[in-house]
């Protein structure tokens, strides 16, 4: 690795715009990201992938290794990544920091703790939360009805009985018993507010509008009636400045924030972006999941919010989730099956389909793992030749930025092509339309059912005068419908909505689908069985 400050200087970045946190990783002070900002900007590539499996399919090693490559090229680019939260890394993914020769460093740290921006998060939504029932305590003088409350407590962890909760009990002294409960930090609306800020002042403007329940007569009770929100902009000072980090190869990379893309919008900060943007040729942008989730949310919210536009689209795809969404069982996966990727091959072209819908450049970048076949790698480039989309083979993880040379030569080809990004609905459309757009256009369904509770909440929510918010849908990101068990490309089938919820400090309405946890739990085996401290203090096993 090289020194930050090094890695700093070759941007344009002084030490004196730095906060470090030791050697190699460092925070861009917000004055000089005020200032580096207002230059001209490079050219944004978003990557984002077909329906993911449980394997994982390398989407995160193939946005380091597209921008090493780039590197390799001659050009300047900036890796744009969320950090990772440690539900995962200690549960059934583990790290998310790339792997092989395709990292971003340092990788443990990163995928650890980093510079505490997630704590941080945390504490403030916990604020919120302890001040919301030292009001109660103390006589509701806002007149809060408990039952409404929607604020519940959070925490960097998979922990699955922690998910409904009873507080309070003990004596008189002890607070007043009700039901609440847990939820994981990247889905915390504090942590999706954080993503979308553009400043100080916004972020306390975001904070203030959060809803964390209602009077008896139905009136919205804000983080601002409790008068913490100073407190809680306070805690996230140090934690808005972006955080400098590098790949393997010394490319740079900023890595902020990391809310969930199957409950909030999935991409990090957007001062990260920009920044990103303003200091390089092109900045390779990491959208969660697939192009259902991770790309229709960056275009239709983050995108609208922070003014950007994506000139061009990375598709991530591996011969293993073909041969998966072709029907092959999780124990032959690994083995080779020509047909069956040809089967799975429906389930890419709707992703396809999906980014010409949102307005970027597609192009395919297959990650190959050892077990591809000669014949399965050729039946995936005749199908997307007869697409009319680029295709290259990235092998980053074995080769670091020289195993990515040839997709970054079609992602610069792509970007030339001047496309603009488009939204899939107005804003002053109804919800029950926004929905819908995304749902038949997106996803693929034919239609959209809505529960009585659902019915409610959009009556509530128009009432209210929220009908031009966004729309950021929950659902599970292993089907592109609303049932993880319908593989490949689902037809004919409609999805169901089951309840919606303002979250008013980040500017959208979520709308859950189908059965969405966010407190994840830990699998039998977690990955935190792996993790190990010698006593030379070498931390190993986190991948």
């Amino acid at each position: 690795m090289k020194p930050i400050v090094q890695v700093a200087e070759e941007l344009g970045i002084s030490q004196d715009s730095l906060n470090l946190y030791g050697k190699w990783k460092a925070k861009i002070t917000f004055d000089a990201v005020n200032k580096l900002t207002q230059g001209k900007w490079g050219k944004l590539i978003l990557v984002t992938a077909m329906t993911p499996t449980p394997f994982g399919e390398g989407k995160t090693v193939t946005s380091i290794g597209l921008g090493m490559g780039l590197h390799k090229l001659g050009h300047r680019p900036i890796v744009c990544l969320r950090q990772p939260s440690l539900g995962p890394v200690f549960g059934i993914k583990g790290g998310a920091a790339g792997g092989g020769k395709s990292t971003v460093e340092p990788m443990q740290d990163i995928n650890m703790g980093f510079t505490g921006d997630i704590n941080a998060i945390g504490l403030a939504h916990n604020l919120l939360a302890a001040a919301i029932d030292n009001h109660l305590f103390h006589g509701n003088e806002l007149g809060i009805d408990w039952r409404t409350i929607n604020w519940p407590r959070t925490m960097d962890m998979n922990d699955r009985s922690l998910r409904s909760t009873v507080i309070g009990l003990g004596g008189k002294s002890d607070g007043i018993p009700r039901q609440d409960g847990f939820i994981i930090t990247a889905a915390s609306e504090v942590m999706a507010i954080f993503c979308l800020s553009k400043g100080y002042a916004d972020l306390k403007q975001r904070l203030g509008k959060i809803t964390i329940g209602y009077t008896h007569d139905g009136i919205p009770v804000h983080a601002a009636d409790l008068k913490v929100v100073g407190a809680m902009a306070a805690l996230l000072k140090d934690a808005l400045e972006p955080n400098l980090a590098q790949t393997a190869e010394g490319t740079p990379a900023l890595i902020h924030g990391g809310p969930f893309a199957n409950i909030a919008h999935g991409t990090a900060s957007l001062i990260s972006i920009k920044l990103g943007l303003s200091l390089s040729d092109f900045c390779v942008v990491e959208a969660g999941f697939a192009s259902d989730l991770g790309a229709e949310k960056f275009v239709d919210i983050a995108a609208r919010v922070g003014g950007l536009n994506v000139d061009a689209a990375l598709i991530v795809a591996s011969i293993r989730a073909l041969r998966y969404h072709g029907g092959i069982s999780k124990a032959e996966v690994n083995q080779p099956n020509p047909d069956a990727v040809k089967r799975g091959l429906g389930n890419l072209g709707k992703h396809i389909e999906n980014v010409r819908t949102l307005g970027p450049t597609p192009i395919v970048a297959l990650n190959r793992f050892r077990d591809d076949s000669g014949q399965e790698l050729q039946i995936v480039e005749r199908f997307c030749r007869t697409q009319g989309i680029p295709f290259a083979v990235s092998t980053a993880f074995e080769e670091g930025g020289q195993g990515a040379v040839e997709l970054a030569k079609k992602a610069v080809d792509a970007v030339s092509k001047g496309q603009r990004s488009r939204p899939l609905y107005p804003l002053e459309a109804p919800i029950e339309q926004k929905l819908e757009a995304i749902a038949r256009d997106i996803y693929g369904a034919t239609a959209v059912d809505y529960s009585q509770d659902a019915r409610r909440d959009i009556q509530r929510l128009n009432s209210l005068g929220l009908i031009n918010e966004l729309v950021c849908v929950a659902k599970t990101p292993l089907s592109l419908s609303d049932d993880p068990s319908k593989i490949g490309r689902p037809r004919e089938f409609n999805v169901l909505v089951r309840r919606l919820h303002a979250v008013t400090g980040a500017g959208f309405n979520i709308a859950y689908m189908g059965d969405i946890v966010v407190m994840p739990g830990l699998p039998k085996v977690p990955a935190a069985e792996n993790i190990k401290l010698s006593d030379d203090g070498t931390v190993t096993g986190v991948f």
